[in-house]
C-alpha cells in the first residue's frame, strides 16, 4: 500500500499537471475568485475540511470558485505552485515547506489542517517495544523521503543511527512476515489496513504525541495570488477551518460524497476510521479546539532540529516559508 505523505519526490506526469502549466491568472466565476487547489494524494478523509466546505458552500459563501484537484503519485504541488498550474496546493509536510524555501518556490504556507504529523512507527504485538526509545538499535522500515523528515528528530531524540534504516517499499508484505519488523504509517491508514487485512493488532506510536514537532497538511499559496487577492486567501482559510470543523463534529455526508465521487476506492468504513483517528489523536484540533492555527516558535523549533542534523543550512530564511496574517487571532 502506497502511503500518500512520502511520496515527495513525485514528478509532474499527470495530465493535468501537463495540461495546465502557464502564467494563466485566476479567473472570477460569476463574481467570485477561481481558486484550483490541488491535493497531495487521492480523495480521502484526510482532505474532508476542504471537500466539506465545497460541499456546503463554505467557499462560496466568502466569494470563492473553488476546484479541488486530486493529487496522487505522480502530481507534485509546489511544481504546479511554481508553473502558475494552482492557486493553492496542499504541503504534506513541514520539510516540503523548508524545502520550498531553500529552492526559491514564491509561495507560503497560510495555515496547517494537521496540528500533529500523522506519522507513525508500526510493530507487531510484542512485549520489548513500548515506547519510541526502546526502537532503538533495531530495524526499521523507511522510505527514501522520511531519512530527510522526520528520521533526524528520531535520531536526535532518541540516538536512532542509520544502520537501523531498512527500505520501505510501500508494501506491508515484509512487515507482515517479520514479527520483529517495524515500518513507518500514517495513523489513519496503515494501522487499519494491517488489522482488517494483515489480522493483525499492531502497536502504534505517533511520533508527534512524543514531542515530533512538525506540521502537516499545509495551506501552499503563491505569492502572486496572496498579493492579488489577500481577501480570497483569509475567506479561504476561514472557510476551510469552517468546513474540518463540520466535517468533524457535524455531519461528514456532504463531504464524504464528493470525496466518494473523485475516489471511489474510499469505502464508508474507510472514511468512518479515519474520521475517528483525526479526532482522537487531535491531528486537526488543539487542545482547545483551535484548527488551522500556526506559529512561529513551533517552526523555528522544527527548523533547529533541521539544521542540526545538517538537513537545511543554517542561514537558511525559513520564516519567508509562512504567512500567519490570514489565521484567526487567538481566542
Amino acid at each position: 500500500m502506497i502511503s500518500r505523505r512520502t511520496l515527495l519526490a513525485a514528478s509532474l506526469a499527470s495530465p493535468f499537471a501537463l495540461s495546465a502549466c502557464g502564467p494563466e491568472k485566476p479567473k472570477e466565476a460569476g463574481g467570485r475568485v477561481r481558486i484550483r487547489f490541488a491535493t497531495d494524494w487521492r480523495a480521502q478523509a484526510e482532505q474532508g475540511g476542504f471537500y466539506q466546505a465545497v460541499a456546503r458552500g463554505f467557499y462560496a459563501d466568502k466569494g470563492l470558485d473553488v476546484t479541488l484537484i486530486q493529487g496522487g503519485p505522480s502530481v507534485n504541488v509546489p511544481q504546479l505552485l511554481a508553473a502558475n498550474a494552482i492557486e493553492m496546493g496542499l504541503g504534506s509536510n513541514a520539510p516540503i515547506v523548508l524545502s520550498m524555501v531553500q529552492a526559491g518556490a514564491k509561495a507560503k504556507a497560510v495555515m496547517a489542517s494537521f496540528q500533529k504529523d500523522p506519522q507513525v512507527l508500526i510493530t507487531h504485538p510484542r512485549n520489548d517495544i513500548k515506547s519510541l526509545a526502546d526502537m532503538k538499535g533495531k530495524p526499521i522500515m523507511l522510505a527514501d523521503a522520511s531519512i530527510n523528515a522526520f528520521w533526524p528528530w528520531l535520531k536526535a531524540k532518541y540516538g536512532f543511527t542509520d544502520d537501523q534504516v531498512r527500505k520501505y517499499t510501500f508494501n506491508s508484505a515484509p512487515f507482515l512476515a517479520d514479527p520483529t519488523s517495524i515500518q513507518q504509517g500514517y495513523v489513519t491508514s496503515e494501522p487499519y489496513t494491517l488489522k482488517t487485512q494483515g489480522k493483525i493488532d499492531p502497536q502504534v506510536y505517533l511520533l508527534a504525541d512524543s514531542g515530533y514537532p512538525g506540521y502537516a497538511a499545509m495551506t501552499l499559496v503563491s505569492d502572486a495570488f496572496i498579493a492579488a487577492h489577500p481577501e480570497a486567501v483569509k475567506g479561504f482559510v476561514e472557510a476551510t477551518i469552517a468546513g474540518w470543523k463540520d466535517y468533524l463534529r457535524g455531519d461528514p455526508a456532504p463531504g464524504d460524497a464528493l470525496i466518494t465521487k473523485d475516489n471511489p476506492d474510499m469505502t464508508a468504513d474507510l472514511l468512518a476510521q479515519a474520521r475517528e483517528k483525526l479526532l482522537s489523536y487531535g491531528i486537526v484540533e488543539t487542545p482547545t479546539g483551535e484548527i488551522g492555527t500556526m506559529s512561529l516558535d513551533r517552526w523555528k523549533s522544527f527548523f533547529d532540529i533541521m539544521t542540526g542534523a545538517g538537513v537545511y543550512p543554517a542561514d537558511l530564511n525559513w520564516a519567508s516559508g509562512v504567512d500567519l496574517s490570514f489565521l484567526p487571532p487567538k481566542s
